[in-house]
């Protein structure tokens, strides 16, 4: 896909959301360029599979600097109680539409019958499981009546002349907002890490997982190492450790075996592994 193709592209997301790439500084190439700058000669040229090795020991060790050199900026649509979530990552910079300036558009995030999900017993600001289907039609029609009268009452205080700053007063949280939102590639990856979890709420899932796409598109080796070393990976306690290391104690020599004889890890992969169960060990 050209940077003509993937710039300005929308793809929608819940009933009437959407995310837009607007345009993107950077790629896996000036990561590594900027990893290198502190040893190697400006415009050094390696080949991919280098890249590849170094983009992964970033991620791996968290050297964040280097991703800290790519940007995003995006153009959102977002139901307001879902925004109130995404905002709290304060390392981007956003401008929003303001319904102090404009009439806010009828743009509702809407449920049908199928959508409404029961609270959690175990997560308090969790769901789990939906409501049966007659429980969700009369939830879904009230639903629809209240923000037909929420939206009107609105539009009555606009034509009478109330300001803008007022008559929004009474707008419920399911109105959808606007913004641009720029943000570096590490905060993006910290964002994603956090939002595309199976305990986010489902919505701001849906829009992660459409920013991960294009993340995806235009920094592949990045994505990978992500995906492998953050994403889809778990963290040990001291006391976690502990209770393994008691199970490695006599079994290191095979376990090293078996990590010679793994082909997908790097050398110092293997090292940092083997390094990894002996520390584990010193907690027994």
């Amino acid at each position: 896909m050209t940077m003509s193709e993937t710039k300005n592209r929308y793809v929608p997301v819940l009933n009437d959301g959407f995310v837009g790439l607007l345009d993107w500084l950077g790629s896996d190439q000036d990561i590594v360029n900027a990893a290198r700058v502190s040893y190697a000669p400006l415009g050094s040229k390696k080949t991919y599979e280098e890249d590849r090795k170094l983009i992964r020991y970033l991620m791996r060790h968290r050297h964040t600097s280097p991703f800290e050199m790519a940007e995003l900026k995006f153009h959102v649509r977002v139901p307001i109680y879902v925004w109130r979530q995404w905002i709290r990552h304060r390392t981007a910079s956003v401008n929003e539409v303001s319904g102090r300036y404009t009439v806010l558009k009828e743009s509702f995030h809407r449920l049908s019958a199928d959508e409404w999900r029961f609270q959690s017993n175990s997560n308090r600001q969790g769901s789990d499981g939906y409501a049966p289907n007659d429980v969700g039609t009369q939830l879904s029609e009230a639903e629809d009546a209240f923000l037909q009268a929420a939206y009107k009452l609105y539009m009555e205080r606009i034509d009478q002349g109330i300001a803008r700053e007022q008559a929004r007063k009474d707008l419920p949280l399911s109105i959808y907002t606007e913004a641009y939102w720029k943000i570096d590639l590490h905060n993006l990856l910290h964002f994603l890490e956090l939002r595309l979890d199976a305990h986010a709420q489902f919505e701001i899932r849906q829009y992660a997982q459409v920013i991960a796409n294009f993340v995806k598109e235009l920094f592949p080796l990045t994505w990978e190492a992500f995906c492998d070393y953050r994403l889809n990976a778990i963290t040990l306690s001291a006391l976690e450790q502990r209770i393994l290391g008691s199970v490695f104690v006599n079994s290191f020599s095979q376990l090293c075996k078996l990590i010679e004889d793994d082909t997908d890890l790097t050398e110092r992969e293997k090292d940092e592994l083997k390094a990894k169960i002996m520390k584990m060990q010193m907690h027994v």
